[in-house]
């Protein structure tokens, strides 16, 4: 990984997921303040916080927007309202918006992107028990356990972070090529979850973040390589670490059925998502507008009726966007 950015290590072939380095609370009075007001918010119903995302490769928490996880006990336990806890719940996740004030004089505001879910939510996402790619595709990739109530939350978080990486290996390899390097194998499981969301992301992302973290990837399929329920095989050879893999041509016929399904799906879901969060996300449209911008490289204006009557107005500026290619 590139200096100062986040780093692993597997302490053994047991273990289920490699720890990832990360930003440290106990070396940030910034961070250590805001998670503390995240779990007041929540009731102390949080049982563990994740970060991942663009801030944790860069090693820059304050660069952007930090992508925080809030895992709850339960909806009930973590909203005094029933309204969001039944949005929580119909449609997981909720977004919010979070920032902290720096915590000496000086030090600059700390801004998140806080995406609450329950427990239970979690690791189903990041099980087969989960047609959609949206949490087990994000979560196959490097995360930092920031916080843990106790050892068993770590635990369940653990190994619902090693199931996740299991799930998209087990549902990537019968639509990619039988044999290859590692990372390639990667390059094509982390573009086939991207491509069932709505991305703003440059062509290559997947490459990108698959040579990033290349001794991650190899680690956790190491780890999981025998919980795939077809043939599969890792070999060492002068290039590095290569692939094999005989799903079948049913499963093959099936895998590429369920990715065109899981496109079509994605990105409807994906468009509910940015509604709901709409009415979770403080400055939501001005979020949207930043982060396609950000990705894109190109101005983007909300019209003032979408500002006026978001739920009348959003989806024509949505599909306008689409249009000019700022959507695939």
């Amino acid at each position: 990984p590139p200096k100062n950015s986040s780093s692993w290590s597997c302490d053994g072939a047991a273990m289920n997921y490699p720890r990832v380095n990360g930003p440290d609370p106990a070396a940030d009075p910034t961070l250590a303040a805001l998670l503390e007001k995240l779990r007041a918010q929540r009731n102390d119903a949080v049982c563990a916080m994740l970060v991942y995302g663009s801030c944790l490769r860069s090693g820059d928490i304050y660069d952007g927007l930090l992508d925080l996880y809030v895992i709850l006990d339960s909806y009930r336990a973590g909203y005094d309202r029933r309204l969001p806890a039944l949005a929580n719940w119909l449609l997981p996740p909720n977004v919010y918006y979070a920032e902290q004030a720096g915590a000496t004089g000086g030090a600059p505001t700390l801004r998140a992107k806080v995406t609450v879910i329950s427990l239970a939510d979690f690791q189903r996402g990041c099980s087969t028990a989960w047609f959609e790619s949206y949490i087990w595709g994000r979560f196959a990739q490097p995360t930092h356990i920031l916080y843990a109530r106790n050892d068993a939350a770590r635990a369940a978080v653990e190994e619902a972070l090693g199931q996740a990486v299991a799930t998209l290996l087990g549902r990537a390899l019968p639509a990619l090529p039988a044999g290859g390097t590692l990372e390639a194998l990667w390059e094509g499981a982390l573009a086939l979850s991207y491509a069932t969301e709505l991305r703003t992301e440059r062509g290559g992302r997947a490459q990108e973040l698959a040579a990033y973290a290349r001794e991650f990837y190899a680690e956790v399929t190491r780890a999981r390589a025998g919980a795939l329920a077809f043939p599969f095989d890792l070999q060492e050879d002068g290039h590095g670490t290569r692939y094999s893999a005989a799903p079948g041509s049913a499963r093959r016929a099936a895998a590429r059925l369920a990715w065109g399904l899981r496109r079509v799906q994605g990105k409807l879901l994906s468009v509910a998502r940015l509604v709901k969060a709409l009415f979770t996300f403080a400055g939501g449209l001005d979020y949207i507008a930043w982060k396609l911008e950000r990705h894109s490289g190109e101005k983007i204006e909300i019209p003032e009726r979408v500002r006026a009557a978001p739920l009348i107005h959003l989806w024509g500026f949505f599909w306008g966007l689409y249009r000019r290619g700022i959507f695939k």
